[in-house]
């Protein structure tokens, strides 16, 4: 209760510093509208059919993106984490490509596939496969040694070690990649409807900004916000819901 409490006078703090620097000339309300009438327009947003069919659109690109980022880097991620020549192998391979912005990425989408959804699933895969597929190779990796061998010297076939041992260990490391990359996929769902031009929230956000309406650019960016609050907590439950076996669930529950 108390972190509700804190959160919720942190939050009506923050909306009333923002309210009040136009309201005292600090910022012209040009550049920050009132945060009344920002709230007012995404009220009435809501309210409109056509901005869930747009809020959907971006969604859907999300979860198409982030469910094939997903299943991609889990494979590779497995093999190259069990295999240790591989796992040196692709090593500078993979620290050559991760840095890369995904952003830079977008004329190249846009040249293959033209504007269309396909070209925005090529950026939010790009970037979200590396968040999972980095925390796979080091969770495979960090079998312990002792561990694996007392798990053949018992006789355990490889599904068996895959299954008892394997995924155990890697599984923390797959969660928090996996709550990475969710965000991640949101952030490039939204930038590459602002830039290649598809139906969506980014597409809204950018017509606004052409336009010259803040304070519906403001709403809209709200909007993004609050879901990225909402994949963030989701994704955090669920992790905690499927590690709740796990010593670092356990610590941090007994600390409450």
């Amino acid at each position: 209760m108390r972190k509700i409490l804190l959160g919720a006078v942190g939050l009506l703090g923050f909306l009333a510093v923002w309210q009040l620097l136009p309201a005292l000339g600090l910022v012209d309300r040009h550049d920050l509208p009132y945060a009344t009438d920002v709230f007012g327009r995404l009220f009435h947003e809501v309210r409109d059919l056509a901005f869930w069919r747009r809020l959907r659109l971006t969604m859907t690109s999300w979860a198409i993106g982030l469910t094939v980022a997903t299943l991609a880097a889990v494979g590779l991620g497995t093999v190259v984490g069990l295999v240790p020549f591989l796992r040196r192998a692709t090593h500078t391979t993979v620290e050559f490509l991760r840095p890369v912005p995904s952003v830079a990425l977008i004329p190249l989408a846009v040249l293959m596939f033209g504007l269309q959804m396909r070209a925005a699933l090529v950026i939010i895969v790009y970037a979200a496969f590396w968040q999972v597929f980095v925390q796979v190779i080091y969770g495979v990796a960090d079998v312990d040694t002792v561990a694996r061998d007392t798990a053949r010297s018992f006789g355990l076939t490889r599904y068996e070690r895959l299954r008892y041992l394997v995924l155990p260990t890697a599984l923390p490391y797959l969660m928090t990649g996996l709550r990475l990359a969710a965000t991640v996929a949101l952030i490039l769902a939204v930038t590459a409807e602002m830039v290649i031009g598809n139906p969506g929230l980014g597409r809204m956000i950018e017509l606004s900004r052409s336009a010259g309406d803040a304070v519906g650019l403001y709403a809209l960016v709200v909007v993004t916000g609050l879901l990225g609050v909402v994949v963030n907590v989701v994704f955090r439950f669920a992790e905690r819901r499927s590690l709740a076996w796990h010593q670092s669930v356990l610590a941090d529950e007994a600390t409450r």
